[in-house]
């Protein structure tokens, strides 16, 4: 008898540093696996666009109290988008991709980020996503509050100069007056400020699997990485 085989779906959370290559790698993963990919951090500038649409955010007043009044009405969405393969990101149904990548919502998404109950909200809706389980999701603190019992926690670390280096070509195209020091400093900076905030912090879960790549490229890494995430499968 031809006994289909059920195929055992994990949740995979990956957590780390800024600037190691989180997202390219989760949507490795999720490409290979054909797993939904989830960016939390487009979700914080859904909120966040959102904010800005509804005037919450003028200049320098942003109404704390609306917002928390507004979470409610606020759905936002991942649609797998075949053609592209990527994840469309879906604010109350309409596509928001490149509007939640303007300067305005990179200017003001930290603040919109810092609020407790923007952050609760946000977690339960990640939780929901993972509740089929198939799903790769990267942040700050997707191991430690979203999934703390996803069958598979990266964390992943490259030393400070090689995140810098990585940026610093990154954004190199776009703009010509950065210096090498100001991209170190602002890594430094973010270290600092995503592992001191009272909220979530970023951690290490001690059940996750720390991962230094300062010295591989993408394939490299992947390709360890998916030895990991088979074995898992294969458990």
């Amino acid at each position: 008898t031809n006994k289909l085989k059920l195929v055992k779906k994990i949740i995979i959370a990956i957590d780390g540093l800024s600037s190691t290559g989180k997202s390219t790698l989760a949507k490795q993963i999720a490409k290979q696996l054909n797993y939904i990919y989830v960016d939390s951090g487009a979700m914080y500038r859904a909120v966040a666009l959102y904010a800005l649409q509804k005037k919450l955010i003028i200049g320098e007043e942003f109404n704390k109290l609306k917002m928390i009044e507004a979470l409610p009405s606020v759905k936002v969405s991942f649609v797998y988008n075949k053609k592209l393969n990527i994840s469309d990101v879906y604010l109350n149904d309409v596509k928001v991709n490149k509007a939640i990548r303007s300067m305005e919502v990179s200017n003001v998404v930290s603040v919109v980020a810092a609020i407790p109950q923007v952050r609760q909200q946000l977690v339960k809706l990640q939780q929901q996503m993972g509740i089929k389980k198939g799903v790769v999701m990267d942040g700050r603190d997707i191991g430690s509050v979203v999934f703390p019992n996803a069958d598979l926690k990266l964390y992943m670390t490259a030393n400070a100069g090689t995140r810098a280096k990585r940026r610093y070509d990154e954004l190199l195209t776009s703009n010509s007056n950065l210096s090498l020091q100001e991209v170190l400093d602002n890594i430094n900076l973010r270290d600092h400020l995503d592992s001191t905030r009272k909220d979530s912090p970023l951690l290490k879960s001690n059940d996750a699997i720390e991962f230094d790549n300062s010295q591989l490229s993408k394939e490299q890494q992947l390709e360890q990485i998916m030895e990991l995430v088979n074995s898992c499968l294969d458990s």
